[in-house]
């Protein structure tokens, strides 16, 4: 099958520079060693991929392997320090750092806890704070019982959640990570835009999948890591489902969600599409979701918070479904991972500020048990949000 001819508007912008020059990352660990000094920490241990990413410019895939654990330590003045296994030396002398300590790894008796005690000791010895992620969406990246030995080695140590501050930082993105994620937002817009020349009745569900895949990749993505959706007649009922070999058919809906990347930053929206026909029912929700998502671009402006976003969207919405459905948030952040903080539900007050990459995402339940969701991705500018995928159509487009 030949791809559609793309139109003018659907070709991506022209790719921004890979990685970051160094006073990106030397402004990012300043505003971190601020906000530290101020929250009363002596420095911070990161163990997780993002984290450690952010702080260094350490891009690889190797992380997928869970055989080895990686640090960072952020001291209160000065450079991050990096202790990690020697595999990956090479590649994070290719950073800003200059000090990187290294041991032969996988090394289960000693997996670089010796390394991180002589780092640690000075802030034991004169009983200061060292701060580590412990909130939402954060996990421990080492054994259990290798923290436990750590923490047993320096029994003055305090330790404090360092969760806000990290997290605060990186909800708000430099020009240069916006570049980014406008760049495979880009990519994504015109992937979607190529579906309806390669989706015909009677091709399964997976093979839809595969050829999205190859398209945007072939467009310019890096990867395709994320891609969920489903189809099934006049509306799905989950949005999470890997495909079936189920015969795509008259009378489906389609929806395809994709958290694709490039240089390591993540577009993540969806697309709808009626197969053959669409219901009545089927068109109703898809243009409440289309104005329950417009509210919310309208109303992510520096000042209101996510829960704003959250009842402005859930008020169009209701003028559908009563029920609001219990998905538990309409959208999030967006960056260097598919989702981040913060989460436009109920219980997030956060406040906006300009330079947040955010998604967009109503969803509602209608008919006999369908659901549909709706989803695009924006930056939030001193005027107001300005969109980084290519607005989906306002009626619900058939193929």
């Amino acid at each position: 099958m030949q791809p559609q001819k793309m139109q003018l508007q659907d070709i991506p912008l022209l790719a921004p520079a890979r990685g970051f020059i160094s006073a990106e990352f030397s402004t990012r660990t300043k505003n971190a060693q601020k906000k530290m000094a101020a929250n009363g920490l002596n420095g911070i241990l990161l163990m997780n991929e993002p984290d450690v990413r952010y702080f260094t410019g350490f891009h690889t895939l190797f992380w997928q392997s869970p055989t080895r654990p990686w640090f960072v330590f952020i001291p209160l003045k000065g450079k991050p320090i990096a202790v990690i296994p020697e595999i990956g030396a090479a590649l994070m002398r290719q950073t800003w750092l200059d000090d990187i300590r290294t041991w032969s790894a996988p090394a289960p008796d000693d997996d670089g806890i010796s390394l991180l005690t002589e780092l640690l000791s000075p802030l034991a010895t004169s009983a200061a704070t060292l701060g580590v992620m412990k909130g939402h969406e954060t996990f421990l990246r080492m054994p259990l019982g290798d923290w436990e030995r750590l923490m047993a080695a320096l029994p003055r140590l305090k330790i404090a959640d360092a969760t806000e501050v990290v997290q605060e930082l990186r909800m708000v993105k430099s020009h240069a990570e916006i570049e980014k994620l406008e760049y495979i937002c880009s990519v994504g817009s015109a992937a979607f835009a190529q579906v309806p020349a390669f989706v015909k009745e009677g091709m399964p569900l997976e093979t839809v999948f595969r050829e999205f895949r190859r398209t945007i990749i072939g467009q310019g993505a890096d990867d395709s890591p994320y891609l969920v959706g489903a189809a099934d007649q006049g509306g799905y009922a989950d949005v999470i489902s890997p495909p079936s070999q189920r015969p795509i058919q008259s009378g489906d809906i389609l929806m395809m969600d994709t958290g694709s990347t490039w240089d390591g930053y993540f577009c993540d929206f969806d697309r709808n599409w009626a197969v053959g026909r669409a219901s009545d029912d089927a068109k109703h929700a898809y243009d409440v979701l289309w104005r329950a998502t417009q509210a919310g671009i309208d109303a992510a402006r520096p000042g209101n918070t996510c829960r704003d976003l959250f009842e402005a969207m859930s008020a169009v919405i209701a003028e559908f479904d009563k029920s609001g459905g219990d998905i538990g948030r309409l959208g999030h952040g967006l960056g260097m991972q598919l989702t981040e903080q913060p989460s436009h539900a109920i219980f997030d007050q956060t406040k906006l500020k300009e330079n947040m990459v955010l998604t967009i995402e109503p969803s509602l339940s209608y008919g006999d048990g369908h659901m549909m969701v709706h989803e695009e991705n924006i930056v939030v500018t001193e005027n107001g949000a300005r969109l980084l995928t290519k607005r989906a159509p306002a009626e619900l487009p058939v193929i």
